[in-house]
């Protein structure tokens, strides 16, 4: 009978998928560029076709002399493709290049109301010399108790994000309380909630821009029917724009400042 895996073992395997989702083969470490789409057909640098946004819809039109693949249909594109996605949606479109045609995804987005391109290249350095997102030792201190306080309704705010020229909105449903080890002092931080009732909390603390990013998020299971919580600082991720400056990722709310160190969770990348 194998031993009862414990809490830093389990630690070590999240570390681990964690690692592996980072590296996947057109995950984030892959992102090589940004570009917003203008209004009539217009090449992008580097990649094949022309490419416009009008309205609710992005189109491209290419030849197949072009070598770019409908991933929706794996057949070479002839002509014009559309797409309509929904603000904060995303669609790997299309690829191109490499031995198998696959080696780049162009991914549309649409961010604030406007329609963007993103390539992926498996090939990226950063995904390649990538060998796993440095981290603190596991610190059992931080696994901490706490509560969470719901809002009688959900606050939406305005946010800035990793892109000057993206700006988005947080929703929080409550504020996640809890003190940090060896300080009396009462922290809280408002929380967005996904459909399944798990919390997420993105923040700052006084460790940013020194031995981590300008900001992190942490997950949270659902709050137990007392409203009480469990927060693993362990588990504390960096958003992608820590890897890359092509990500469009959400900053913190203004009230969430931990005037602390959290010494725990991933740190930012070596320069």
């Amino acid at each position: 009978m194998s031993p009862t895996p414990t809490a830093e073992d389990r630690w070590t395997r999240f570390r681990a998928a964690r690692d592996e989702a980072l590296a996947e083969t057109h995950g984030w470490l892959s992102l090589t560029s940004f570009h917003w789409l203008a209004d009539r057909p217009a090449a992008v640098a580097s990649v094949p076709g022309l490419w416009s946004a009008a309205g609710d819809t992005a189109s491209v039109t290419a030849r197949p002399s072009d070598g770019l693949t409908d991933l929706a249909t794996g057949l070479p594109v002839d002509g014009t493709l559309t797409a309509a996605l929904d603000d904060e949606d995303s669609l790997m479109w299309v690829a191109y290049g490499g031995p198998d045609g696959h080696r780049v995804v162009v991914e549309l987005a649409r961010r604030a109301g406007r329609y963007a391109l993103r390539t992926r290249d498996a090939g990226a350095a950063t995904r390649t010399r990538f060998s796993g997102a440095p981290v603190f030792a596991y610190r059992p201190d931080l696994v901490l108790e706490g509560r969470f306080e719901p809002f009688t309704e959900p606050l939406h705010e305005r946010i800035s994000t990793s892109r000057a020229d993206v700006p988005g909105t947080h929703t929080s449903v409550g504020d996640v309380v809890f003190a940090l080890p060896g300080d009396p002092r009462e922290h809280r931080l408002r929380a967005s909630q996904d459909e399944a009732g798990a919390l997420a909390v993105t923040f700052h603390d006084t460790t940013n821009g020194t031995s981590t990013a300008s900001w992190r998020k942490v997950s949270l299971r659902r709050p137990r029917p007392d409203g009480s919580v469990v927060i693993d600082f362990n588990r504390t991720i960096n958003y992608p724009s820590a890897y890359t400056p092509y990500g469009t990722c959400p900053r913190p709310v203004d009230a969430n400042v931990v005037d602390a160190p959290v010494e725990a969770g991933e740190k930012q990348l070596p320069a």
